[in-house]
């Protein structure tokens, strides 16, 4: 009945993926949705950016480890993101009128700022996506027995076709209806194990001293990993494709604004249903965290919980996963096709129909390379932390210079992307104990600050431009 129900759930994504596609007649329906989608559709496609795999069977597991220290990443970063966004950054990207992040950096800071930011941001989706096939491969393997790297083809085909024809019209519709059962599916599990285990004071006798504290340990490398966790998603994902390619796809700047802060309040109080989930599951069953910790929660709900209850929850978590996982497929798609192979096509006129069997192309290109490194790697923890701070360390610097400051140039926009990623890299080679991103960030900053004030000559100025 379950693996029924999983089989009728991924055919009416698709059907419903179909549905949207005959909205797509242009490249701006295709990347953008038309800029036509209402306020709740948009704050819907935004609370689905993270909340996949990582949030449901990763942060659940570190939250009964660690405690809410161990969740500030996410979902307290990704909430924050949500509302830095809001305050500061969707109203006048919206006003741009462009269609990738990278075309910000184009306008601003001219084509090589452009060609390498886009250098820089494609293959850090590449992970992202892979985590996300991971997950649903292992929960096809569970309910089936389906070899893992099968189920990974299985589930790059199924995103891969409504997205494909789709895009964001397709990414947008279908976030919209699978937050909806996100959230009952969450909702109702949560209440049968709230109930089951006893209410607050069953699980504060459970619980050590502290468990919910988010304060750090007074210490240097206490601090630093805690800042590392806020800024992680709080602050690398401004600069995401994901993220802009949703904002922009709004009716307007004030619905754009509007929908980032209701996808962080979303993100605060959804977000920690599963951590409720994985606490009482961890007390009532203390078996399920001896083995796979990637698994604990769907093999509690298969093992300890009835079938409508496992059918909502195995809705909840395809929903998650297919949502998260069609939104970072588009986005790198779409840097790919418009700020990559677009230009190469210089002197040749592209039509619109010709634009858009090339984004249509670069989406197969994303989903494919995305598949092989997920039968590379089956860590969904590895997978996703790859991608966490590509952005962070390269392109929030230039970013947030080139939208407040006026004396932001192109050389130092590409020296601050070059030296925040170098240091970065450098520092993963070292193993430092100290977050990477704690050293790259700041060097990222203070090359921003010190290219812009220094005056290039003119005769190498056309090298920055």
């Amino acid at each position: 009945m379950l693996l029924a129900f999983v089989v009728i759930y991924l055919l009416a994504t698709i059907l419903i993926g179909y549905w949207a596609s005959r909205r797509v007649s242009t490249t701006e329906d295709f990347l953008v949705a038309g800029k036509q989608l209402p306020m709740f559709v948009t704050a819907a496609a935004l609370f689905a950016t993270w909340f996949g795999s990582e949030t449901l069977m990763g942060a659940s597991s570190k939250f009964i480890e660690k405690g809410a220290i161990g969740v500030v990443e996410d979902p307290l970063g990704a909430a924050l993101c949500f509302f830095m966004v809001g305050l500061f950054y969707a109203r006048p990207l919206y006003k741009l009128n462009i269609l990738t992040i990278n075309d910000f950096f184009k306008i601003r800071f001219g084509r090589k700022a452009e060609l390498i930011s886009a250098i820089l941001m494609v293959p850090s989706y590449f992970g992202w996506i892979a985590a996300q096939l991971v997950a649903l491969a292992l929960l096809l393997h569970t309910l089936t027995g389906l070899p893992t790297a099968a189920g990974v083809w299985l589930a790059m085909a199924v995103v891969l076709f409504y997205t494909y024809i789709g895009g964001m019209w397709a990414v947008s519709i279908t976030d919209f209806v699978q937050t909806l059962i996100i959230i009952v599916g969450l909702f109702f599990l949560m209440s049968r194990l709230w109930t089951a285990v006893g209410g607050w004071k069953a699980i504060e006798q459970h619980t050590p001293p502290g468990f919910f504290s988010i304060v750090p340990k007074l210490s240097w490398e206490g601090i630093t990993h805690y800042v590392a966790a806020w800024i992680t998603l709080g602050l690398g994902s401004i600069p995401s494709q994901d993220l802009f390619q949703r904002i922009v796809s709004s009716k307007s700047a004030r619905a754009a604004v509007n929908a980032s802060f209701l996808s962080g309040m979303m993100y605060l109080s959804v977000g920690t249903m599963p951590l409720v989930i994985g606490l009482c599951g961890a007390i009532l069953y203390p078996d399920i965290m001896k083995g796979d910790t990637q698994l604990a929660l769907p093999t509690m709900v298969m093992h300890h919980a009835d079938l409508w209850l496992q059918i909502l929850f195995m809705g909840a978590l395809l929903s998650a996963i297919l949502s998260t996982t069609s939104g970072a497929t588009l986005a790198p798609a779409a840097v790919l096709g418009e700020n990559i192979l677009k230009p190469l096509f210089k002197g040749t006129a592209l039509s619109d129909r010709q634009l858009l069997q090339l984004m249509r192309f670069s989406v197969v290109t994303v989903a494919v390379l995305s598949a092989i490194m997920a039968n590379i790697s089956a860590s969904i923890y590895e997978l996703a932390a790859m991608a966490s701070a590509f952005t962070l360390v390269s392109l929030f610097a230039p970013l947030t210079a080139g939208l407040y400051w006026k004396k932001a140039s192109s050389f130092g926009a590409i020296a601050s992307m070059i030296s925040g990623m170098v240091v970065w890299l450098f520092c993963i080679w070292m193993e430092t104990e100290i977050p990477p991103l704690i050293y790259a960030t700041p060097v990222s900053i203070a090359f921003m600050i010190i290219g812009s004030l220094v005056r290039v000559p003119s005769k190498y100025a056309g090298y920055f431009s």
